[in-house]
């Protein structure tokens, strides 16, 4: 989309980040109707309106800076691609931001779909809505590389918010403009949209289209010898082939994502690979196997608190299975101390939910046990539409009640998860 197209669209961008309003920007040199037209594409305006109106908003009309632009966003938006230091990324954007402010660039809509991006990356979940509600009304008049962006963004918005049907439907409208511009795209960017989109079936249980993406994205990433991107879709692909009962396929996927974990040094893959092998063999009914893999990830000082929490919580569960009360109370007191370490626990409450779960049911505490889980826990659980846990703690809940004699409420339970089985089934 070229400058003089993009003109109107940057007027009103600008004016609503200054909080000026329509007649305050018109006052002297149009009509408000007539600058409305302006910053909505309806009409093209003369370049001497156009001076008039950037000299009230301070902006340069002259793009002399515009390589310098173009260099700078791109190191920027790379930066974004891949996890890096966050104070770098600020300070890049910061320097970025006073330029733009000052020059009128076509760079400028793609920039702005990228802040999406920056504001989910530093966790800053309002300012990303804020910004995706700023673009919406601009949005019809973007070309299809911002369309693209626009979309994965939005899809990773969602994503952050656990709504991962939602998040599909971005990526998909994503991967839907990125068939207009293939040759604009690297073939990591592609790769990137397609492991996205793998791991968003995976979320949603859609297996067999999980496995699908996951290898169209591996076979990018060989070529480009990502061995990292490589063992994450071999993870999915474990997940997957666990979830059909496909166990040799899904050991042979994490054990070759072990095997590039340690060739990149990545102890993060290693240990989220333990996980995984820790869940299969838990499913396989091999709780000394699962526990062997779980406990390798727990007292890694190097793994973070928030991953640490996630196997804790299936270690208690593995231990209390096997009727091993003893180390679920040990496990138990760590996940309550790695709690204490986690500023946002909000976006973890399910790890929250299992560990005192547990708690009050080895405690025998059993009014607390039961207001948790029938009033916070299954609640979370349907709204998130995790029915794999919802089986395992409506079947708790039910079992609680049957040795309590409490048969109808039991019956319930029962019921409750013989009902998330029969989701899975139709997912």
């Amino acid at each position: 989309m070229g400058i003089l197209i993009e003109i109107g669209s940057f007027i009103k961008l600008q004016r609503t980040k200054q909080e000026k309003t329509l007649g305050e920007l018109a006052d002297g040199v149009v009509s408000v109707s007539y600058l409305s037209k302006i910053e909505n594409l309806k009409t093209q305006a003369s370049p001497e309106i156009i001076q008039l109106l950037c000299d009230r908003l301070g902006i340069n009309v002259n793009n002399c800076e515009e390589g310098l632009i173009k260099e700078k966003l791109e190191q920027w938006y790379s930066m974004l691609f891949e996890v890096n230091n966050k104070e770098e990324i600020i300070t890049a954007y910061e320097e970025i931001q006073e330029i733009l402010d000052r020059n009128l660039s076509e760079n400028l809509m793609l920039f702005e779909i990228h802040k999406i991006r920056y504001f989910l990356i530093l966790g800053e979940y309002e300012e990303a809505e804020k910004k995706i509600d700023e673009l919406k009304g601009l949005s019809n008049n973007f070309d299809s590389l911002q369309q693209f962006y626009w979309f994965k963004f939005r899809g990773n918005f969602y994503t952050a918010h656990s709504d991962y049907s939602l998040a599909m439907q971005m990526y998909k409208k994503s991967e839907e403009k990125s068939g207009y511009i293939e040759f604009e795209l690297e073939e990591i960017e592609v790769a990137d949209l397609k492991y996205t989109i793998a791991v968003t079936h995976s979320k949603l249980r859609n297996t067999l289209e999980a496995i699908e993406y996951a290898n169209k994205a591996l076979d990018i990433y060989m070529k480009l010898y990502n061995f990292l991107r490589c063992a994450q879709c071999h993870n999915i692909l474990g997940i997957s082939y666990r979830r059909i009962k496909m166990y040799d396929k899904a050991i042979k996927n994490y054990n070759l994502a072990l095997h590039l974990g340690k060739l990149n040094n990545n102890n993060q893959l290693i240990q989220l690979t333990n996980q995984n092998l820790g869940y299969l063999y838990s499913t396989k009914g091999n709780s000394i196997e699962a526990i062997k893999h779980y406990t390798e990830v727990i007292y890694d000082k190097a793994v973070q608190p928030v991953e640490r929490l996630a196997t804790v919580s299936s270690l208690i569960r593995e231990y209390y299975t096997i009727k091993n009360y003893e180390d679920t109370r040990k496990i138990i007191d760590y996940g309550l101390e790695l709690i204490e370490e986690i500023s946002d626990i909000e976006s973890y409450r399910i790890f929250y939910y299992v560990i005192y779960t547990y708690h009050y049911l080895l405690n025998n505490e059993d009014d607390k046990f039961e207001k948790l889980v029938k009033q916070d826990f299954l609640p979370y659980l349907q709204k998130h539409e995790d029915y794999a846990s919802l089986i395992i703690y409506s079947k708790l809940l039910a079992n609680h009640y049957e040795k309590i004699h409490k048969y109808k409420d039991a019956s319930k339970y029962y019921k409750e998860a013989n009902f998330a089985y029969e989701q899975i089934i139709n997912i």
